[in-house]
């Protein structure tokens, strides 16, 4: 039997990171009450992305053509590769306006407890893409987590046992912290002062 349109509007927003039953429901009522116009558009926008947006050929950011508009930039340097787990990561380091290179959006970080290993954020992917003669510098901006941590170690092992300069973020960026989530300011001085 299908569930309640109510119950099942809660449960879906609960899949949003953050988000508790309490919170769903409020944001659920306040939609069914307040605002069913914006309930729609929600749905036809969040639809419309689900159909539309997909991952680039070449750096696995979102995008709605095959190659973003990033990687099809003469402009950008691409002698310099960043590596990011997300492409919110990839939007916070954009946004400081202190990187001109190209990308590699990994779509996740190692976490063997969780079960996460290098072919499900495409490592794989990542070297063939590092092979390219132009890029000279392998830049890993993953957060500075455990997790993110293990993933610049394996990263870093690989690309120098082929033969690619290495840095790391400086340490700007706070321990712990989701690199989404800290001040442009921040983002920039550590990408300035990498290692």
């Amino acid at each position: 039997m299908a569930q309640a349109a109510l119950p099942a509007l809660v449960e879906a927003l609960r899949r949003l990171p953050g988000v508790g039953v309490k919170s769903a429901s409020r944001m659920a009522y306040h939609l069914l009450e307040h605002d069913r116009a914006g309930a729609l558009a929600l749905s036809r926008a969040l639809g419309e992305a689900v159909e539309r947006v997909r991952h680039c050929a070449e750096c696995h950011t979102f995008t709605e053509a095959e190659i973003c508009a990033t990687c099809l930039d003469p402009a950008r340097d691409a002698s310099r590769l960043c590596v990011v787990e997300s492409p919110a990561d990839q939007a916070a380091i954009e946004r400081t306006q202190a990187y001109q290179g190209r990308y590699f959006v990994l779509m996740g970080r190692l976490s063997p407890l969780d079960g996460v290993g290098p072919r499900d954020i495409g490592l794989a992917e990542l070297l063939a893409r590092a092979q390219d003669a132009a890029v000279e510098e392998v830049i890993v901006a993953t957060s500075f987590t455990a997790e993110g941590e293990a993933t610049a170690h394996a990263i870093g092992e690989l690309m120098r046992a082929r033969g690619k300069r290495v840095t790391r973020l400086a340490r700007g960026v706070p321990v712990g912290s989701e690199i989404e989530y800290v001040d442009l300011g921040t983002i920039a001085h550590a990408l300035a002062d990498r290692r």
